[in-house]
């Protein structure tokens, strides 16, 4: 569905396609491919390039490509920003969807069957291969034994076997290599006496059995695991803040479940949290088109979401969409979804010329987002230590740009774009989805705010 929907969108704005897949999914995509030509997409407007890392290096260090949309990690996505800045011109777009370490909270007035069912298939759905797929569980301390002890009951429901049989709830992860990553992962908390519990994989192939590891918090956890594993950790209620803290510290933000049964509360966290994509009383995988929008912020990617009224906009050149109000999107009865704007970090107008920037900067705030005019010539090496940017906008000469795009390419941490055009609403704003499953409060939810 990625993989198609990105090709989709760049069609349908007017560009020619080069698609290049994951070096493990060949045949799918090439089904693809062919079902999209045989619909009547020209073969000269979508090409397929299977390969590994050497096609997507050399797609990504040619000028003549005019933009690059990208799912995968975050370690990926920096090498091909690095590879765009250095080859392609400055200001090429760069829409990525990366990586998480998406958490969810339950509290102690959560339904524990509902948040049972929401875990279970957030974190070994797709044998947790998923990028929205949870890996860090927060349980209040109340509850914490009671939920375990119906997870590890519900695991024990799961069957692993071959994913073409209909009984099958998880099968295999991708590949050997990623096997061997889990299984050492695995192994060490197993090692210091954390794993919870753990499921028997069946013999021969990439199977890894749901596992569920003990954590302190999620700074335990010091990259993603791309598979059915689920730290577990607990809290108490009055630190539901600086829960919410720990998980922002992280960096990523793409998905966030949360269970609870208090109004108040959900507005508090989802006020708080940093990620593109909330979901609460329910499970926080499985983003629906055009109800959900789904793409993440900081680590975990670019925007704008795909699926959203911003995406195809990227695809394009020319004029900019302009400011734009939350707005309730469309889905199934009981359920609520809500598409909200936040601010970015500033962006930085660098003109050039005091004029330049003073329009810059007032392009920026026209649409809503924060703008620093700096006083005073910034050299381009300074950018790659720069703190607190959210973009660098300069409409003057090319190698200057190149300059820029190279130092903004050198920098850790989120992707931070050079613009040399106009700013779109998704450059300026970050855009942030709640979904509700407004059925599952179980009962009168005002009775309930004082506990917890």
């Amino acid at each position: 569905a990625i993989f198609s929907g990105q090709i989709a969108a760049a069609l349908a704005a007017g560009n020619a396609v080069l698609a290049k897949p994951a070096e493990q999914t060949p045949l799918i995509a090439h089904l693809a491919v062919r079902l999209l030509h045989e619909t009547g997409v020209p073969r000269a407007a979508l090409q397929l390039l299977p390969g590994g890392g050497e096609v997507g290096a050399a797609l990504t260090a040619d000028a003549r490509v005019k933009g690059v949309a990208f799912t995968g990690s975050t370690a990926t996505a920096l090498k091909i920003r690095a590879g765009m800045a250095e080859h392609m011109a400055p200001g090429t777009p760069l829409i990525a969807e990366t990586g998480g370490l998406n958490a969810m909270i339950v509290d102690s007035t959560a339904l524990p069957e509902q948040a049972v069912q929401s875990i279970v298939e957030s974190a070994f759905q797709s044998a947790g291969q998923r990028c929205s797929a949870l890996r860090c569980l927060y349980l209040q301390e109340d509850i914490a034994e009671d939920v375990l002890k119906m997870l590890t009951g519900a695991m024990d429901t799961l069957r692993l076997g071959d994913p073409w049989e209909h009984a099958t709830d998880i099968g295999p992860v991708i590949d050997a290599g990623a096997q061997a990553g889990i299984r050492a992962h695995i192994d060490t908390a197993r090692h210091e006496g954390r794993v919870l519990k753990e499921l028997q994989a069946p013999q021969g192939g990439t199977f890894i059995a749901p596992t569920l590891i003990s954590v302190k918090g999620i700074a335990d956890l010091e990259r993603e695991i791309f598979g059915p594993v689920l730290h577990v950790a607990r809290f108490n209620s009055g630190d539901l803040d600086r829960v919410i803290d720990a998980i922002n510290a992280t960096g990523y933000g793409l998905t966030f479940g949360l269970h609870t049964r208090i109004d108040d509360r959900v507005q508090h966290v989802t006020e708080r949290i940093h990620a593109g994509n909330v979901y609460v009383n329910r499970n926080q995988i499985g983003a629906i088109v055009g109800s959900q929008p789904f793409g993440g912020e900081g680590l975990s990617g670019t925007g704008p979401k795909a699926g959203g009224p911003n995406y195809m906009a990227r695809f394009c050149s020319g004029a900019a969409p302009g400011r734009v109000e939350p707005r309730s999107m469309p889905g199934p009865t009981g359920e609520s979804n809500r598409l909200t704007y936040v601010p970015r970090a500033p962006l930085l107008c660098l003109g050039p010329g005091a004029e330049a920037a003073a329009k810059q900067a007032s392009a920026v705030q026209a649409l809503g987002g924060s703008a620093v005019v700096p006083t005073g010539t910034v050299e381009p090496d300074t950018l790659t230590t720069t703190k607190d940017i959210g973009g660098v906008l300069w409409w003057g000469d090319a190698d200057t740009g190149r300059a820029i795009e190279r130092a903004l390419a050198r920098r850790t941490g989120p992707i931070v774009p050079l613009i040399v055009g106009q700013p779109d609403v998704a450059r300026v704003m970050g855009e942030r989805l709640v979904c509700v499953d407004t059925t599952a409060a179980g009962g009168n939810a005002a009775l309930l705010g004082g506990e917890g």
